[in-house]
């Protein structure tokens, strides 16, 4: 035999820590003080007995009852779970000392070294040998498991005890002997696990008895502790016996530590929960969104392929206000909302991935692809919107100056066929001389020269109402019916002359003398008489331009017309002439005119009087151009003014976007650097929207002006809204992504150095600066990092299973979001599934299902209620009423199955 100081010094097999270095002191001489000796007796027996029990056996003399070694090896077998060598039933002495050693050698064998404590000192029935071999096996199987915080065992059950006692006034667990006479502790322990037991508010300090005994007796009926320790005995001793109170304390450990195993089981699912709680939350919010935002477009989208006509250009030109409204104010929103979604759906995966859960599968027709489908469909249906608009107002602009003209040229028309019918139905040729009759004839022919010079007015009244009809003019009907007046009446107007004509011709043949002069003053008269008409009707014309070579060159036409003037006013002068031969001739020869010229109705004061307003309309007509002119000159300006704000805004957007890619990829600092030196960027982008809103109203000018072409740019209004919309995205994007690195660096733990090492091999092998690496480029970028993936069986194999991870959707291309996580996810830990059943089983009680009582005492009340409206029944053969089965909850919550 050996020294027994020297059992506890060793390591236990495996390296571990000693028992207690404290307890390295068990000296022969301590065993001696009565009051110790009896406190440790009483403890230790009750302790055996605890145990003894499971097996239906106790002992009453600690010393007497082990001498045999049946019982000894019966308590190693019950608190060690294993079997022992079959003990010697002899009565013989040596049959003792041989079971005594089985169960000393079990004891060896656990890593415990015995010194000075021998088989037959306990077969002697040696009181000192038997307590020591006891607290011993004690050391062994109730205290040396116990550790909190990487403590020894007694340091960590001394520092267990301070914690659960350190919100109880009067209590100071300092150690294990006097800390514990008043009581008070005892009862802390158990009311900290279980107030329903006690009312610890109602003891005293100053009544130790009392305070022990209502503890002993709560542990033994409710908590199945055995009462161990006497309350006089304790109270009675200067210094309680240190073994005694850790034996007893280390059995509130274990009753209790269920309870903790439970608390961190249930803190974990907890954790879990709470996750899964927000990511359904943001999982309903993008629901919500992109269901409003969907509605919205699908709102939007009819009113934009309305093509309802109307009819006057101001009508339309209120349709332009409301659209140009639509852009400015009800847009923009809608805008943000649709970045809003796309940066909250990229959060919302990034956290599924940190969170070890399957990606986020949006409803049917709700994936951001399906949002900017449906975005991609309202900017086309808008497109065509504005277009329709434009050229529903050139139409009807078109329209209206054809219906004016129509009614002009009618009115010109309708005034010239005054009187007509009733001056071809006069029957004055019967009753006429011969150069009467002859008068008429020649101004018959006369009327036939003016009729033949209106069939050209005739047919362009008739060509512009084609053509009113043709563009869906919305007074087409009465348009139609004066046409037809007028050319039924044409028709009559022919059909009368012919008649005429006819009924003059017959009586030629008694006509013989004419007035030559007469008749070519009204053969010079008429076509002059026309062109006047013509001409008047020209200077009235109403014009449409739409830039100023078009105004110019009505202008140049209308210098050469003022060119012609001399060359007319000869040949008035010269009809004029003729008449004032025929007065001249008259004269000379004492003729009597019998009145005006037989062969026209023209007169010379009607020709000096078209003249004249002729002549007053030239001026009018110079006016008139000059105006417009100057109306093109001014659109000319607003042309400049727009393109050299264009220009300048669009240089601009192209400037930032290649500026953002750069800056995309060499970002440097740390991530929130990055991320406040992006919003910064963001600001000072944003500052420029006021050069947007001044090209918007330039813009608007221009629309107002109705200019529909610019030559001084190639830039158009929606080509730079959707490039500064363009811009803005990017900018959120990028800024999201860092966010997103941040979240990622966080929850996985990944130190800024590691980010700058990821980034800088990605930013190495990204040779076009796409944002994403080709496959090649990707396999290098691995094999400068340590990963094995060159071109053998071995390397291919692996880089198609990372692949796989980074680029689940086959496209060949791995973005930098995919490539951190996939670094991350090789350097960090995640809960699992395994994780969260384990710690539902210990909530269960290592049942495999649990109840929604269990769940709602271990957990929160939101979360209890969370897991029993998810949870689906239990139907295994053990199943209870109510039973809920938590391993396909658990397995549901990281995508391995329907929840």
């Amino acid at each position: 035999m050996v020294d027994y100081h020297a059992a506890n010094n060793q390591s236990s097999t495996g390296g571990a820590q000693t028992y207690m270095e404290q307890e390295n002191d068990w000296d022969r001489d301590l065993l001696l003080d009565p009051a110790w000796e009896k406190q440790q007796r009483k403890t230790f027996t009750a302790w055996c007995n605890s145990h003894l029990r499971k097996a239906g056996t106790q002992i009453e003399n600690i010393e007497e009852d082990f001498r045999d070694g049946l019982k000894l090896m019966l308590l190693l077998e019950v608190i060690s779970g294993e079997r022992l060598p079959k003990p010697e039933r002899g009565k013989m002495r040596v049959h003792k000392i041989n079971n005594v050693n089985k169960a000393l050698d079990f004891i060896a064998s656990k890593g415990v070294k015995l010194v000075s404590i021998g088989a037959e000192e306990i077969v002697d029935g040696n009181a000192k040998m038997t307590l020591g071999m006891i607290w011993t096996i004690i050391l062994r199987f109730a205290i040396q498991d116990i550790s909190v915080e990487e403590t020894s065992a007694k340091e960590g059950l001394l520092l267990w005890c301070q914690r659960k006692t350190a919100p109880y006034k009067n209590v100071n667990v300092q150690n294990f002997h006097i800390s514990w006479k008043d009581g008070l502790a005892f009862n802390a322990l158990i009311h900290r696990h279980r107030p329903d037991l006690i009312d610890y508010d109602s003891l005293r300090k100053d009544d130790p008895v009392t305070n022990l005994n209502n503890a002993f007796e709560v542990a033994e009926k409710h908590l199945d502790i055995p009462k161990m320790l006497d309350a006089e005995d304790i109270v009675g001793t200067l210094r309680p016996d240190e073994k005694a109170i850790m034996t007893y304390v280390s059995c509130f450990y274990h009753a209790f530590s269920g309870a903790q195993k439970a608390e961190t089981a249930a803190n974990r699912i907890c954790k879990v929960l709470a996750v899964n709680q927000e990511n359904e939350q943001m999982m309903e919010d993008y629901e919500k969104l992109a269901s409003d935002l969907l509605e919205w477009i699908r709102r939007t989208i009819p009113w934009l392929e309305n093509r309802t006509q109307e009819k006057t250009v101001n009508d339309m030109q209120a349709k332009q206000e409301d659209f140009r409204d639509y852009r400015t104010v009800h847009k923009p929103p809608k805008v943000q909302e649709k970045c809003q979604l796309e940066i909250s759906f990229n959060t919302l995966q990034t956290k599924l991935r940190l969170s070890n859960r399957p990606a986020f599968m949006p409803s049917e027709g709700r994936m951001v692809s399906d949002i900017n489908g449906a975005w991609h469909t309202l900017e086309g249906a808008e497109k065509g919107y504005e277009e329709w608009i434009l050229s529903e107002i050139r139409r009807l602009e078109r329209l209206e100056h054809l219906a004016e003209k129509f009614h002009q040229k009618a009115a010109i028309h309708e005034s010239w066929t005054d009187g007509k019918e009733a001056m071809l139905t006069q029957k004055d040729y019967e009753t006429s001389t011969l150069s009467e009759v002859k008068a008429l004839l020649r101004k018959h022919e006369a009327f036939e020269s003016d009729l033949a010079a209106h069939q050209d007015r005739v047919e362009q009244i008739a060509a512009i109402a084609q053509e009113l009809n043709e563009l869906d003019y919305y007074d087409s009907a009465s348009v139609n019916a004066r046409c037809q007046k007028i050319c039924d009446q044409w028709d009559v107007l022919g059909d009368l002359t012919q008649r005429r004509k006819e009924s003059l011709e017959r009586t030629e043949k008694q006509l013989e003398s004419i007035d030559e002069l007469y008749l070519e003053y009204a053969k010079r008269a008429a076509p002059f008489n026309n062109w006047m008409e013509g001409a008047m009707e020209d200077l009235q014309d109403m014009f449409i331009v739409h830039n100023i070579e078009e105004i110019q060159g009505l202008i140049t036409a209308h210098e050469q017309f003022k060119s012609t003037l001399p060359e007319a006013n000869k040949e008035r002068e010269a009809i004029q002439a003729i008449q004032s031969e025929v007065l001249k001739i008259a004269q000379s020869n004492g003729i009597k005119l019998s009145g005006a010229n037989p062969y026209t109705s023209i007169t010379p004061e009607s020709i000096d009087s078209k003249w004249e307003k002729a002549m007053a309309m030239v001026p009018q007509r110079d006016n008139a151009l000059q105006e417009e002119l100057n109306k093109q000159n001014n659109n000319d300006t607003l042309r400049a003014t727009f393109a050299s704000q264009a220009n300048v805004v669009g240089a601009y957007i192209q400037a930032k976007m290649e500026e953002i890619g750069r800056i995309s990829i060499e970002m440097n600092g740390t991530l929130e650097d990055q991320l406040t030196n992006l919003k910064e960027y963001q600001k000072s982008i944003m500052s420029y929207m006021p050069e947007i809103n001044k090209l918007e109203s330039s813009h608007q000018h221009i629309q107002e002006a109705l200019i529909f072409d610019n030559q001084y740019t190639s830039y158009t209004m929606e080509h730079l809204r959707v490039g500064w919309e363009q811009l803005l995205t990017t900018i959120a994007r990028t800024i999201n992504e860092v966010e997103n690195q941040i979240l990622t660096r966080d929850a996985k733990g990944i130190s800024q150095e590691q980010l700058y090492e990821y980034r800088a091999s990605f930013n190495h092998f990204d040779k076009d600066h796409s944002g994403a690496l080709m496959a090649e480029e990707f396999k290098a970028c691995l094999i400068s990092l340590g990963y094995d993936v060159e071109n053998d069986k071995q390397g291919d194999s692996e880089f198609a299973r990372i692949m796989g991870i980074v680029d689940p959707n086959g496209s060949g291309a791995v973005t930098f979001q995919a490539f951190i996580d996939f670094m991350s996810s090789e350097t960090t830990d995640t809960d699992t599934a395994d994780q969260v059943i384990a710690s539902f089983k210990i909530l269960a009680a290592d049942k495999n299902f649990i109840t929604p009582d269990e769940l709602r005492r271990e957990l929160p009340p939101d979360q209890a209620e969370y897991c029993i409206a998810r949870m689906a029944p239990y139907s295994g053969p053990d199943a209870v009423p109510g039973a809920l089965d938590y391993m396909s909850f658990s397995t549901a919550l990281y995508g391995e199955s329907d929840l």
